[in-house]
């Protein structure tokens, strides 16, 4: 048998993936007597690479040098991008310098500049593009395709911007490939500008450029932008798959725009995605973010295959309704049936734990992590461990539990520390816990606002000031509260203290009148601060509260999203409200949610 049939179906076997395959061919072929040569190596050698077996690869290098096929540009570039995938960077450089034709060859540049990349090895890359440059080697689309991904990261974000222009000079920025992979590079680093007014000057645009775009505004928290992408892409006529789809639920559960996330689930429906694992984790998360819990476990009881992120969605959603003892039964419901839990998973049921006041449970549970499930605790389970044992009064207990940590306490530990100083009024330990704080993360308002409010419930008034100076000094402000709701497939904004709406003169009456009625229900209430129903101007959420009475029909719930925390009036305030228009109000603020029904909440107070 000559050797022309023998690569035929090597070639084949690799392009169908059956490296496995492939590589008892190559060893049947030699066993024949054939001679392997300049068209059989690359196959056997990327069978060998895809496989993960280094010794493989090493006596396939022995054979191509005793072959003479060493100077073949496609052996060179297999030899190459093999050791890359071994990570055995210093033999693939190696293999590349000791061959002079490789410094004349676009391929073998190629190869390892993708090696580099592949390696996260930045200067190396940009060192050998350099020199690719001085030798006058031509740079194609292949080159870029390696080289920009690795530029990814935000503190490279400039030599992104040069290798842009670099394109631009070339004309390689016409490449459909290179424009999509340069786009995906801004949106990565967060250089979201720069990454629409690229997808903007782009002339044509596929799945993938419409993909990146939308996973950049949702990974950086833009929701309202995906949503805004989304319907632009439905206009141009290009139909969405899986990661488009994702991308729009995670900022549907950003924003409680519930009527998208339906529509979005029916497409799923109507479309061969219904099975997607990814898609219905993200229906999960999206249903529980936008207040419908039931919905959200009947996606999850549908699902005939759940993984961690399925628990953990399902889990994360009953905590944030305040429904713990839910959340931790199907805790260890995931852990009988044989899944084993992961980081992820313990901070919704610790969450879950905080949220519902199951101190005992959760501390057990922080116990169990490394001595039973192998999972070591961060400074993210921490901090809700520290928030639970703050809610439930035991102050001391997590300050030695801080100070007891076998890994380094961040701004969220000492944050939640913060947090519950507050609850308790505990002055000193606040001042501790800020100290702390602001070291990590000292722009931050939102400390600064905790200790304002906890100095001045203590009528520290030069605490208060001194706060005030800090603020002034470091040039921060306040962020604004806002509140939003859906009415009508529509997102309606409110902002505290808000005149712009055209309904406000009937929604600011609603808000007089529910005060009024609020008050003279809570008059004979025993509260902490008598005079908390007077003065503190019109919040956000109360407008929009107002607004969803003003415009939707009797007994139909009412959902609001806050971004900052519920304050002590305003939830006093729905409290009362729930009980005088006999509907369900439910808030959800920057930490949970509120179901209020017959002047109760959901939280019990414990918020």
């Amino acid at each position: 048998m000559t050797w022309i049939p023998w690569n035929t179906q090597l070639r084949e076997l690799a392009k169908q993936c059956q490296y496995l395959q492939a590589l008892t061919l190559y060893r049947q072929m030699l066993r024949c007597g054939s001679t392997p040569n300049a068209f059989s190596f690359p196959f056997a050698l990327k069978s060998s690479a895809s496989l993960y077996l280094p010794s493989s690869g090493q006596q396939l290098h022995c054979q191509v040098i005793k072959s003479g096929c060493s100077p073949e540009p496609f052996v060179l570039t297999s030899l190459i991008s093999m050791y890359c995938k071994f990570n055995s960077l210093v033999n693939a450089r190696k293999v590349f310098d000791e061959n002079p034709i490789s410094n004349q060859l676009t391929v073998c540049y190629n190869a390892l500049i993708s090696g580099y990349a592949l390696n996260s090895r930045v200067f190396d890359v940009i060192a050998l593009f350099c020199r690719m440059r001085e030798m006058g080697v031509s740079v194609n689309s292949v080159t870029m395709l390696g080289l920009v991904p690795v530029l990814s990261e935000p503190g490279y974000i400039s030599l992104g911007m040069s290798f842009h222009c670099c394109c631009v000079k070339l004309g390689l920025n016409l490449d459909f490939s290179v424009a999509n992979c340069l786009l995906t590079m801004y949106v990565k680093s967060g250089a979201i500008e720069s990454g629409r007014n690229l997808f903007d000057e782009m002339p044509k645009k596929d799945l993938i450029t419409w993909n990146a775009m939308i996973s950049g505004y949702a990974q950086n928290g833009l929701a309202a932008d995906v949503l805004e992408l989304y319907k632009k892409m439905e206009a141009a006529g290009v139909c969405p798959d899986a990661v488009t789809l994702v991308g729009v639920l995670s900022s549907c559960a950003h924003l409680g725009a519930i009527s998208v996330g339906r529509e979005v689930e029916q497409r799923i429906e109507s479309s061969e995605l219904g099975f997607n694992p990814f898609l219905n984790n993200a229906l999960i998360n999206m249903y529980a973010r936008c207040g419908n819990l039931v919905k959200a476990r009947a996606v999850f009881d549908g699902m005939p295959v759940k993984s961690v992120v399925s628990w953990t969605a399902i889990i994360g959603g009953y905590g944030m309704h305040g429904y713990g003892e839910i959340a931790v039964e199907l805790f260890d419901e995931m852990i009988k049936s044989g899944i084993r839990p992961d980081g992820a998973a313990f901070v919704s049921v610790l969450c879950a734990c905080s949220h519902a006041g199951l101190t005992e449970k959760g501390l057990d549970y922080l116990a169990e992590m490394k001595s039973k499930h192998r999972v070591q605790p961060g400074p993210e389970h921490y901090s809700c461990v520290v928030d639970l044992l703050g809610r439930a009064g035991r102050l001391n207990e997590a300050l030695e539990l801080i100070k007891s940590m076998q890994v380094k306490p961040d701004g969220a530990v000492w944050g939640a520390l913060l947090g519950a100083c507050k609850i308790h009024r505990n002055v000193e330990m606040a001042e501790l816990a800020f100290e702390q704080v602001i070291e990590f993360e000292p722009t931050n308002i939102g400390y600064y606002v905790l200790l304002s409010n906890i100095y001045s419930e203590a009528e520290n008034l030069e605490g208060v000031l001194k706060v005030r100076v800090m603020m002034r000094e470091r040039k921060l402000k306040k962020d604004p509260g806002f509140s939003y709701l859906e009415y009508k497939g529509r997102v309606h904004l409110f902002l505290a203290g808000d005149r712009s709406h055209p309904q406000k003169e009937e929604m600011y009456r609603m808000v007089d009148k529910l005060e009024s009625l609020a008050k003279k229900l809570d008059e004979n209430e025993e509260r902490r601060n008598k005079d908390v129903l007077v003065g503190m101007g019109v919040h956000s959420e109360k407008l929009a509260i107002a607004f969803g009475l003003l415009n939707s029909e009797a007994r139909t719930e009412i959902i609001v999203v806050k971004n900052l925390r519920v304050c002590e009036d305003c939830h006093i305030f729905l409290k009362g409200v729930s009980k005088i228009v006999d509907r369900q109000l439910v808030v959800r603020d920057a930490t949970r949610f509120h179901h209020f029904k017959d002047g109760i909440c959901s939280c019990k107070d414990y918020w």
